[in-house]
C-alpha cells in the first residue's frame, strides 16, 4: 500500500499530481513497451509548453560515432560547456523530453549546454549508451567544443538514468585516462541496478515512479542479470571512487531511487571527492521536467541550476 500523502512535504499542485496517479496510474512499463512509452512520450512533449527562447540552438552530430546532439547557447561568448545526459529508464527520453529543461539550464546558468541522444534500449543495450556519452564528452573536452565556439572546461550532467550515464561516463574516463569532465552533476541518479537499497520498497509504488518500471528498464538495458552489480554498470559498487570529479548530487525523498543516490554521494565523499549533495523534500522522481506542472517542483529545478551556475562560477 502506498503511504499517504502529508501535503507539508509538497505543494498542492505536486499532492494532486501523485493522487490523480495513484487513481489512475495506468499500465505497467513491461506492459507497454518501449515503443508505447517512447509515443506517449512524444505526445506529452508536443503538448508541454515551450521553454525559454535561446539565441542559438543547433543539432549536430558529436564524435567518432556522429551521435546526435543539439547545443543550447544564451549567448556567442566562450564559457564551460555542460554535456547534458537525458533520462528516461535508458530506454525512453530524448532531445524533445528535455528540450524545456536543458533551456531552462542554459539561460539560468548563461552557459552552452550540450543534450546527447545517445542510443537506447533494448534496441542497443548496455554499454551503447555509455560509449555514446563518452564520445560526446570526448569530443566536447578535446576539440569539438572549440569547433563551435566553446573552449572552457566540460561539465557533464544527468538526471535518473542520465545520471547513471554521467557516472559511469567518468568512471570509465578516469580509467582510461581521461580526459575527466572538470565536474559530475547527478541528479536523482541510478547508482545500483540492483535495486538492493531500502527506497525501492519503501517508495515502490504510489510516488509516479514505480520500483517496477524501474526494474524493467534494468531488464531492457542489462538483460543479464549477473552483470547489474558491475562497476561498470552499477557506479555504486566501484571499489575505488578516488580521483573522481568534484560532484553535485540531488536526490527526491519520495523517489525509489533516492538511497542509492544517496549512497553514492556518500562513498563519494569517503573517496575525498568534493560533494555537494542535497534530498530534496517533499519531491518526487523527475521534478526536473515538472516545473510546470508544480511551483515547488520548478523551486526545486531551480535550485539545481543555482547549484550549477554556483560550479560552473569557479571555471569561468
Amino acid at each position: 500500500m502506498a503511504e499517504p500523502i502529508d501535503p507539508s512535504l509538497a505543494d498542492a499542485e505536486l499532492a494532486a499530481f501523485v493522487e490523480t496517479v495513484r487513481q489512475d496510474p495506468g499500465p505497467p512499463a513491461r506492459a507497454v513497451g518501449a515503443a508505447e512509452l517512447r509515443r506517449a512520450q512524444r505526445l506529452r512533449a508536443e503538448v508541454r509548453p515551450p521553454g525559454p527562447e535561446i539565441a542559438h540552438v543547433e543539432d549536430l552530430p558529436v564524435g567518432r560515432g556522429a551521435v546526435g546532439a543539439r547545443l543550447y547557447r544564451p549567448s556567442p561568448t566562450r564559457g564551460p560547456l555542460v554535456v547534458f545526459l537525458h533520462g528516461g529508464m535508458w530506454t525512453i527520453g530524448d532531445l524533445e523530453s528535455h528540450d524545456r529543461a536543458c533551456r531552462r539550464l542554459a539561460l539560468r546558468t548563461g552557459t552552452a549546454v550540450l543534450s546527447v541522444d545517445f542510443r537506447r534500449a533494448p534496441e542497443h543495450p548496455w554499454p551503447a549508451a555509455v560509449d555514446d556519452c563518452v564520445d560526446a564528452i570526448r569530443w566536447a573536452a578535446v576539440d569539438g567544443g572549440s569547433s563551435v565556439g566553446i573552449a572552457g572546461p566540460t561539465v557533464v550532467m544527468g538526471d535518473s538514468s542520465g545520471g547513471n550515464l554521467a557516472a559511469l561516463a567518468c568512471l570509465r574516463l578516469r580509467d582510461e585516462g581521461g580526459p575527466l569532465p572538470a565536474a559530475q552533476i547527478l541528479v536523482y541518479p541510478n547508482t545500483d541496478l540492483t535495486l538492493s537499497c531500502p527506497s525501492t520498497r519503501l517508495k515502490d509504488t504510489g510516488w509516479a515512479l514505480t520500483t517496477d518500471d524501474v526494474a524493467w528498464g534494468v531488464e531492457q538495458w542489462v538483460p543479464d542479470p549477473s552483470r547489474r552489480a558491475d562497476p561498470s554498470v552499477s557506479p555504486l559498487y566501484a571499489s575505488d571512487l578516488g580521483g573522481l570529479p568534484p560532484a553535485v548530487v540531488i536526490t527526491a525523498e519520495h523517489d525509489p531511487l533516492r538511497d542509492e543516490g544517496n549512497a553514492y554521494a556518500a562513498r563519494l565523499a569517503e573517496a575525498d571527492v568534493p560533494v555537494r549533495h542535497r534530498c530534496e523534500a517533499g519531491m518526487i522522481h523527475g521534478f526536473l521536467t515538472l516545473d510546470t506542472l508544480s511551483p515547488a517542483a520548478a523551486a526545486a529545478g531551480e535550485r539545481v541550476f543555482a547549484d550549477v551556475a554556483d560550479l560552473l562560477g569557479r571555471f569561468r
